[in-house]
């Protein structure tokens, strides 16, 4: 049974936005750090897509590899995800043999990752080509240089508390 439309179009009712003093955002910054997340993430994005998966099994598999024996609470803090995001991609990974996933030594309720070889050489494999980039784009500055680069990244981390949090999704 269809319905006939009335013709009138519902008029979505948008939250109020701050007033924003445009002069004082830095754009110039903004797009060089999108063109350059965008440009640091398509090697590996070309990766995956040959074995059918994204972003989000890149950044499990990475940090699996970095910290053998995580426990999926603590992969789920450093993703800042929720259970339900991480469940379909970790089950992915487990079932195609790049993530191990096994009960804690003392605490048999706990649920520790490791990668597998193939996980271990896929995370290698992704993290390869990244590396290059940033040696390229690093070669030529000093260490006082290289080092306000780091400093300048991990002042860049951390969310912005004045912004309500989302129930992020891990792509």
């Amino acid at each position: 049974m269809s319905r006939a439309s009335t013709g009138k179009a519902v008029k979505k009712v948008l939250p109020a936005m701050p007033a924003v003093d445009e002069a004082q955002i830095d754009f110039e910054t903004i797009e060089l750090l999108f063109f350059a997340y965008r440009d640091f993430v398509s090697d590996p994005d070309a990766i995956l897509a040959k074995i059918g998966m994204g972003r989000a099994h890149h950044r499990v598999v990475y940090f699996v590899s970095r910290q053998p024996g995580m426990m999926v609470t603590d992969l789920l803090d450093t993703l800042q995800i929720t259970k339900q995001s991480l469940a379909r991609v970790l089950k992915q990974l487990i079932e195609s043999g790049y993530i191990r996933q096994m009960a804690g030594a003392k605490d048999r309720r706990q649920r520790r990752l490791y990668p597998t070889l193939a996980g271990r050489e896929l995370a290698l494999a992704l993290s390869e080509p990244q590396s290059r980039r940033i040696a390229r784009a690093m070669e030529e500055l000093t260490p006082d240089t290289r080092a306000s680069v780091k400093e300048f990244l991990r002042h860049m981390r951390g969310r912005d508390e004045s912004i309500e949090p989302i129930d992020s999704d891990l792509d």
